[in-house]
């Protein structure tokens, strides 16, 4: 008995030593249980005074003294919140581990009655079986898991399924008004398409002596927004069939356009004819693009070298290689004297002729193609009344330059010093910007005309003709001179 009324040292000893410690129902009460019932009592108060508990009652007290029931003792351990210690029992002033072995779990328990302490859930013993661990006995504390509310997770599916099933509803409806639209959209470009496609028709008589065919409608390089008037029923057309029919011998061209009020008239203007020197007006356009874009300016020098000097028409063939000249005087003398080194000057400035010929093209110039430096007396380069008639039309219409650069351009051509074919239809007070051409089989001329009354009109005449035959020039002399009388009443 006094081994066991030692005082057990501070440091905690380990789970395997309470194995070894007596039970309760083997301690045998002793003559000094008075005493022993003292200290018992001093030490339970001071354990209830340190834990804020009221010290035992006497029933208390006499339950301790009765030999313990085992299944009560494990009942009451789940509930027990404060164990005392015992002289006989040194370990029992701890709390007790709810993982404690067997030998801990006879131990006698007090309850507090007067002040008893909630309870709360405790936790569920699970063994763990994981191959981690060394000792398959020890056991964790595991809460337990809430019961699934079936009613709740149909709820939730249901909701789930509302919502793909509405998805799916709105999708299918996208899919249909995005069909509606796109057939909508797909009947409007239809209309359209078949509209364009009947103005455009080419006409099917292109024999020399071939009637005079009025359309309704300009093709996409002239405009469609112009005003279809009939010209077959004036005058013109009457006079220009009588004039065609008396030289057998040459094949014109010809394409007259009134700016005012949108009607025109055509005979072989789809005809593709060779260019001449009429190549240089889009080259003329081309040049003043790229003032407007910046990659040219009008006061630079471009220096004539030896390979851009071309024979014909023009002057600067007699000067020395190497001359330098200004990029506007270049192009003024491309168009005023028709200088063929000019012109090869400019080409090779603007980036050759592949870069002219993508140029034309994006301009939506099919017949208009230049494929040789000029002269070019074999007549390579081609072109056709219509499209230089559609050059003019566009820069009346303010496209492709600005507009101080097409003030520049009307300017230079109406310097041209050849005035042999188109100007001399016209009557006093009459303008015309215009370029010609010639060839041995052509001869051409392409304007703009603004009259005294102020009406205004583009007229387009090329003639294929025998080798350097003099009709061709008086038939464009007559043509213009009959268009001029027809405006000008």
């Amino acid at each position: 008995m006094e081994k066991q009324q030692k005082p057990t040292s501070s440091r905690r000893r380990p789970r395997r030593h309470l194995s070894k410690q007596p039970q309760a129902k083997d301690i045998k009460p002793s003559k000094s249980q008075p005493k022993q019932k003292a200290r018992r009592q001093s030490s339970s108060a001071k354990s209830h005074k340190s834990r804020s508990t009221p010290p035992p009652t006497p029933r208390t007290r006499a339950r301790l003294s009765r030999s313990p029931n085992p299944s009560a003792i494990r009942s009451s351990q789940s509930q027990l919140r404060v164990a005392y210690r015992t002289p006989q029992l040194p370990n029992l002033r701890r709390r007790l581990n709810p993982f404690a072995t067997s030998a801990s779990s006879s131990l006698p328990t007090i309850t507090n009655s007067r002040n008893p302490i909630r309870q709360r859930p405790q936790p569920q013993l699970v063994a763990d079986f994981s191959p981690k661990s060394s000792k398959t006995s020890q056991l964790k504390a595991r809460l337990p898991l809430p019961t699934p509310n079936h009613q709740s997770v149909q709820i939730r599916r249901t909701r789930r399924e509302r919502r793909s099933e509405n998805s799916s509803t709105r999708l299918w409806i996208l899919i249909i008004r995005l069909l509606i639209v796109g057939i909508g959209l797909g009947a409007i470009a239809g209309t359209v398409l078949s509209s364009l496609g009947t103005a455009s028709q080419p006409s099917t008589k292109t024999t020399d002596n071939a009637p005079i065919e009025v359309q309704q409608t300009l093709s996409q390089t002239i405009s469609s927004q112009l005003k279809p008037l009939l010209l077959n029923k004036s005058p013109l057309q009457k006079q220009i069939q009588t004039l065609v029919k008396q030289h057998p011998q040459l094949q014109p061209g010809i394409f007259i356009h009134d700016l005012d009020t949108g009607a025109f008239l055509e005979s072989n203007s789809r005809l593709i004819f060779p260019a001449a020197s009429t190549i240089k007006l889009p080259i003329l356009i081309a040049f003043f693009q790229d003032v407007d874009a910046g990659k040219v300016f009008l006061d630079e020098y471009i220096t004539m070298k030896p390979e851009m000097i071309a024979g014909g028409s023009g002057n600067m063939q007699y000067q020395k290689p190497g001359k330098q000249y200004k990029a506007l005087e270049v192009a003024n003398k491309m168009i005023t004297i028709s200088d063929n080194t000019a012109t090869n000057m400019l080409i090779e400035r603007l980036g050759g002729i592949e870069v002219l010929n993508q140029r034309f093209r994006s301009w939506g110039l099919k017949k208009t193609v230049l494929r040789n430096p000029l002269p070019d007396l074999p007549g390579t380069n081609t072109t056709s009344p219509r499209e230089l008639a559609s050059l003019i039309f566009h820069l009346e219409q303010g496209k492709w330059i600005s507009p101080q650069s097409r003030t520049d351009l009307i300017n230079i051509m109406i310097q041209t010093k050849t005035n042999t074919l188109l100007p001399q239809g016209l009557g006093n007070g009459a303008t015309i910007a215009h370029k010609t051409g010639t060839l041995g089989r052509l001869l051409a001329d392409v304007g703009l005309v603004k009259m005294p009354n102020g009406k205004r009109y583009i007229i387009s005449v090329m003639v294929k003709r025998p080798f350097n035959d003099a009709s061709a020039e008086k038939l464009i002399r007559t043509i213009s001179r009959q268009a001029y009388d027809y405006f000008n009443n």
